[in-house]
């Protein structure tokens, strides 16, 4: 009887094996089946990175505006007194719990 299935089990072999990469490739964990929550999270991440672009710009620009060749008076009197709490006696303080 193994003497007639000889031939056959090459061709049941390969069978197998792209009967496996079928079923990954619907069902696997990058396959055509989850290819909706692959796009969620890119549209996720895309809206996390022009976020985190816009901090950076604001950023970059902060800090350019504390740079010696191109001091803003405005700009590092609030941070020196955001830094050392204090506060002009005109300007209206309100305090926020943390």
């Amino acid at each position: 009887m193994l003497a007639r299935l000889r031939p056959y089990l090459f061709t049941s072999a390969v069978l197998l094996l792209i009967v496996y990469f079928g079923v990954q490739g619907f069902t696997g964990e990058g396959g055509l089946l989850r290819s909706n929550q692959r796009s969620a999270a890119l549209i996720a991440k895309t809206q996390e990175l022009a976020q985190l672009t816009a901090t950076r710009r604001d950023l970059e620009i902060r800090a350019q505006l504390l740079r010696d060749s191109s001091l803003s008076a405005d700009l590092l009197e609030e941070r020196a007194r955001s830094l050392l709490g204090f506060a002009d006696p005109r300007d209206y303080v309100i305090r926020l719990k943390p």
